[in-house]
């Protein structure tokens, strides 16, 4: 705050004036900048210490998104930035969608960390677990991994080739003393 700084005109006249970011390094505006800049500062510690108020009750949230997805825990849609902003809103925080931190749409079943700025110098993670059912979210949070239908198959399928064959794995019987020629 209060730095000089030379940017590209169209930078300037496009977004740092009209969203109040900057203003012009005029004489005029460097007076009052100086003037303000106590007030500033203790406006933005005050501000910063609430955000790590809220950082110190928001540490360890984890909310939970159902959501219908494929075999191979691939979701049909995706979990954007609004709709974790909107979870977190119903937990009792009040954010928006532009201060959760999510390079790309979370696309996969699992648990995911997000990361959610209250302030640009107080940054939480929160942990966003995506789930087809509420036994499995439960299930995905005790294991701390996606849940698949198909490992579950894959194991029902295995507990009764076992059971078939008399409750013994039939991998150790097959395999006999190997003959060289």
């Amino acid at each position: 705050m209060g730095d000089l700084v030379h940017v590209r005109p169209g930078y300037a006249r496009n977004f740092l004036l009209p969203q109040g970011k900057a203003v012009r390094a005029t004489e005029e505006n460097r007076k009052r900048f100086d003037e303000r800049r106590a007030q500033l500062e203790v406006t933005n510690l005050q501000r910063r210490s609430e955000a790590e108020a809220v950082a110190v009750k928001m540490s360890g949230l984890n909310v939970t998104l159902i959501r219908q997805a494929g075999e191979s825990g691939q979701l049909y849609g995706s979990v954007s930035a609004r709709d974790l902003a909107d979870v977190i809103t119903e937990a009792g925080f009040t954010i928006g969608r532009q201060q959760v931190r999510l390079n790309a749409p979370i696309k996969t079943l699992g648990v995911h960390a997000v990361g959610v700025t209250l302030h640009p110098e107080v940054i939480v993670t929160v942990s966003a677990n995506i789930a087809r059912s509420r036994e499995e979210a439960d299930q995905q949070a005790r294991t701390g991994s996606a849940f698949s239908r198909r490992d579950e198959a894959e194991d029902e399928l295995e507990a009764e080739l076992i059971e078939a064959a008399g409750g013994e794995d039939t991998e150790a019987e097959e395999e006999g003393p190997e003959e060289a020629v």
